[in-house]
């Protein structure tokens, strides 16, 4: 009876926080480059259990030997093992602002090790002084005229330095080159991920390395071609009706396991007032 109380309560936490997960992704619907999360769901490990038995041996002095017999296996409850971003492209649309790029994918290897496959992000300066990475294209130029994100973090070229401009008046080519008054001022440094799921996430957007070392440059590498566009923003890629249709199915689910919770109590209750009770 605790074992079911225990199974029921894992089972209802990790409705709790899937229901915390697509939620987060439905308030992204519409934040540019946000990658919506999935859960991984795992049971714990099953647990089998037996029955002791007393065989009586027809002997002289009549021994008894007890024995084990196997009586099958019991679940002891799920739990959220991990939560992976969805790396897939998300719609482009136009918004017509010079500082504004869309980071396009084109071919982009599969790991032969995990199957994932490989995934590009703007290159930004953390505060620490090492690299972070974005889907969002959705640059500003600070006071100082330096090209930042949305958090403030500097984007950076391909030599890893600050981007700085005169104004917003310039041009990003599909190959990330940034011109301003017919001179070349920098280039858009593009970063690519082999295993993006290894990738941790940093909120608004952003992805660290477990480790903190810099992903290696996209520009030249094999098997990998991107383009990008200026006055156009990748948009999420949460699919809002799939995420209100799991939300359902995670509240319905969460609910499920409340019924047979409080059927386990009322059984509780029975137990110990009324086949308990000593007359």
């Amino acid at each position: 009876m605790f074992r079911g109380f225990n199974a029921v309560a894992s089972g209802m936490i990790a409705q709790q926080r899937k229901t915390e997960l697509l939620t987060n992704n439905m308030a992204n619907v519409n934040t540019p480059g946000f990658k919506a999360e999935q859960a991984v769901i795992r049971s714990f490990p099953q647990m089998y259990l037996s029955s002791i038995n007393t065989a009586h041996i027809p002997t002289k002095d009549g021994f008894n030997i007890k024995g084990m017999s196997n009586v099958g296996g019991i679940s002891t409850g799920v739990y959220m093992q991990e939560t992976l971003p969805l790396f897939e492209q998300g719609q482009i649309r136009e918004t017509q602002l010079t500082t504004d790029v869309a980071l396009i994918d084109g071919l982009l290897p599969t790991d032969a090790e995990t199957g994932d496959v490989g995934a590009l992000f703007f290159t930004l300066e953390n505060d620490a002084g090492g690299e972070m990475y974005t889907k969002n294209g959705n640059f500003a130029l600070d006071p100082n005229g330096f090209l930042t994100n949305p958090t403030g973090h500097y984007v950076l070229d391909t030599n890893g330095q600050r981007i700085e401009l005169q104004s917003d008046e310039f041009t990003v080519s599909e190959s990330g080159v940034i011109m301003e008054n017919n001179a070349v001022v920098a280039t858009l440094g593009i970063s690519f991920a082999a295993q993006p799921g290894a990738l941790m996430k940093q909120g608004n957007g952003l992805f660290v390395t477990e480790g903190g070392e810099g992903l290696p440059t996209a520009a030249g590498a094999a098997g990998v071609s991107y383009s990008m566009q200026q006055g156009y923003l990748e948009g999420s890629n949460v699919d809002a009706a799939r995420t209100m249709t799991d939300m359902m199915t995670a509240y319905r689910a969460f609910e499920a396991n409340q019924k047979i919770l409080q059927a386990y109590d009322r059984s509780m209750e029975k137990t110990v007032n009324e086949v308990g009770r000593v007359n």
